[in-house]
């Protein structure tokens, strides 16, 4: 009969250690889950690359553009060591095509073409399609301060001078905390004007 009882207690100890472990498995599967969807998104902002003629409609990129363009792929191909880039997004303009293209051929991603007078919406769609990713964002001279003056990354974002094309902003933008702003140069240098 003694050894009935413990039988018994035996099986329920297992039991309790079976529950005590599911318990535990679920709470780090929800967790990790949890954390894993409030990860850290972070968008690689550029202007398009030099173009050929500033009075063209719709230019294309000039000799300049292009090695620009093949160093600015250079860099962002690896970007992440584990995953790479995650989505291109780019005005329709030529130039801002070209700019995309290489990175996007290299990558097997599409180019999303947004409307460059509608940064809200745009930044609207990458953070809700695109959240803990990486995602690279070709716009002009007027729309790169603008857009990231929208995500509350800087407002102070200085002025993008007419000749200038090596800036890169990376902005990070963690589930909890401040939305970081990092800006960094490619290519060849921007000189400025005397003038200017």
């Amino acid at each position: 009969m003694w050894n009935k009882k413990e039988q018994d207690r035996r099986r329920v100890r297992t039991a309790r250690r079976i529950q005590v472990f599911i318990i535990y498995t679920a709470i780090a599967i929800g967790l990790a889950w949890f954390f894993e969807s409030q990860a850290t998104t972070t968008i690689i902002f550029v202007r398009h690359a030099e173009q050929t003629d500033h009075e063209a409609a719709d230019p294309g990129l000039s000799e300049a553009g292009l090695r620009r363009v093949a160093e600015l792929t250079r860099q962002l191909v690896d970007a992440d060591v584990v995953a790479g880039i995650d989505a291109i997004y780019a005005t329709p303009l030529r130039r801002s095509q070209e700019t995309a293209q290489p990175l996007a051929d290299r990558l097997e991603l599409p180019i999303n073409n947004y409307d460059a007078t509608d940064t809200e919406a745009v930044l609207a769609t990458i953070l809700k399609a695109h959240k803990g990713k990486i995602i690279l964002v070709v716009g002009h001279s007027n729309t790169v301060p603008e857009l990231i003056a929208n995500l509350g990354a800087s407002k102070k974002v200085p002025v993008i001078e007419r000749n200038e094309f090596d800036n890169i902003y990376v902005i990070s933008i963690p589930w909890f905390g401040k939305t970081k702003t990092i800006r960094l140069r490619y290519g060849e240098a921007y000189i400025p004007d005397a003038a200017t």
